[in-house]
């Protein structure tokens, strides 16, 4: 596709009040400019991000997911505002295409409607109920006018509905023509990209308005702006989800990131989180759990357990209070009120109430190995590392501190003591 794309990142985002770049603030598990750069890479081969606040920490998270993106310092000091960030940005394509990167609720679909229309410049409209506090942009016979500050508007101006949604796309000889004309002999000494539509306006270009959908193009300057894109980012992720078949029980109750997959007719009940790079296929996750970076296949979790990072469940059913970590488990029961840690637990085996992998020393950690058709009865210790062979039975109650052959009962209980006469000696 013959297009370039620039995504402005530079700024400070004081409004988030918040020591953290605001393009970094994540949405549904990904940082905001994360989403930008997805998309923008569906339409382009040619991606560069204009980064100046915090620069190298912005530059050294986006590099974690993408590895051929441009990432180009802008020169504040001289060419401060959003037309001196495109300034240094050298595009190899006819069409350039301006985005920002705190909006990332932006698809890519939608984004193509810029390249729809044949103008020099195509900006994208928003029509508010009430746009109070926004400028204005007049528009006459399909084409933009003029664009006028909020304070600069007449009272005619003042009626209009369409507002600037902040995204553009410039046939590359704008730049070329425009931007070494470019003044920023204005209030805030800055140089500002729309003062481009306005002087190609002057020289009888025309600017196609592109109409937009708000909560598409909406950006984010504050912590509340952030809650709420994330709760129409959550709203997309499970409507699509339910599309392809997914059971949710009170979706609205549920927190699902965006690297997440789910597969099959699984259900998702009420209050469940399910985190990273979690997949879930054919399975049932209760109410009140929480999946992490793991992969639960033809299983079900919960009510209210936890499953994390580098976990897998295969035909296993964890009750509720039953915590995994980094384990895998394939044919199992875990009923209720266990840890499993570092462990791997085949197919036939039942762990019992309150069963622990002691699986860390102090320093490191060790694995826990239970073969197939293992009874783990109530209050057991596994001390790692251990191996408990096939076909074993642990009585409750019992500390393991040794590999334990097929077979066998394994049991260690203290006897038990008692002393007659003392509950009313004691109470007396």
């Amino acid at each position: 596709m013959n297009l370039s794309i620039i995504i402005l990142a530079a700024g400070k985002g004081t409004r988030m009040k918040s020591s953290l770049p605001k393009v970094l603030h994540k949405i549904s598990g990904y940082e905001m400019l994360y989403y930008s750069i997805k998309e923008a890479k569906k339409l382009s081969d040619d991606v560069s991000v204009v980064l100046y606040h915090q620069a190298d920490l912005v530059k050294r998270e986006m590099q974690k997911y993408f590895d051929d993106v441009n990432f180009v310092l802008q020169d504040h000091e001289k060419f401060p505002g959003t037309g001196g960030a495109v300034m240094g940005v050298d595009t190899k394509h006819e069409s350039i295409l301006v985005l920002n990167g705190d909006m990332p609720l932006v698809e890519a679909e939608e984004l193509k409607g810029f390249l729809s229309m044949p103008n020099d410049i195509v900006m994208s409209v928003i029509e508010l109920q009430n746009p109070d506090g926004y400028g204005r942009v007049i528009i006459e016979n399909d084409e933009v006018v003029k664009i006028v500050e909020q304070k600069d508007a007449n009272k005619e101006e003042l009626k209009t509905k369409s507002v600037n949604a902040g995204v553009y796309l410039f046939k590359s000889h704008i730049f070329k023509n425009y931007l070494p004309k470019l003044s920023n002999n204005n209030a805030q000494k800055e140089y500002y990209i729309t003062d481009l539509v306005e002087m190609a306006k002057k020289d009888g270009l025309r600017v196609s308005p592109l109409y937009v959908k708000e909560e598409n193009f909406k950006g984010v300057n504050s912590k509340k702006d952030l809650s709420d894109s994330e709760v129409l980012m959550q709203n997309r992720i499970k409507e699509n989800f339910m599309r392809d078949g997914v059971i949710f029980r009170l979706p609205e109750t549920t927190y699902i990131e965006s690297g997440v997959v789910i597969e099959g007719e699984s259900v998702i009940e009420n209050g469940v989180s399910l985190l990273g790079n979690t997949k879930i296929v054919n399975s049932i996750i209760k109410t009140n759990s929480v999946v992490e970076d793991s992969e639960i296949v033809d299983s079900s979790v919960g009510p209210m357990a936890r499953v994390r990072p580098n976990s897998t469940l295969k035909s296993s059913h964890i009750g509720n209070f039953v915590e995994i970590k980094k384990s895998t488990l394939t044919g199992v029961k875990a009923g209720h009120l266990s840890y499993l840690g570092d462990s791997d637990i085949d197919e036939g085996s039942n762990i019992g109430a309150g069963t622990i992998t002691c699986n860390y020393d102090g320093k490191k950690k060790y694995k826990t190995k239970i073969g197939k058709n293992v009874f783990v009865g109530s209050d057991t210790q596994l001390v790692a590392p251990v191996v408990i062979e096939d076909d074993v039975i642990i009585a409750a109650g019992t500390t393991v501190t040794k590999d334990v052959k097929s077979g066998v009962l394994a049991i260690s209980r203290t006897p038990l003591k008692s002393i007659e006469g003392f509950f009313k000696k004691f109470f007396s």
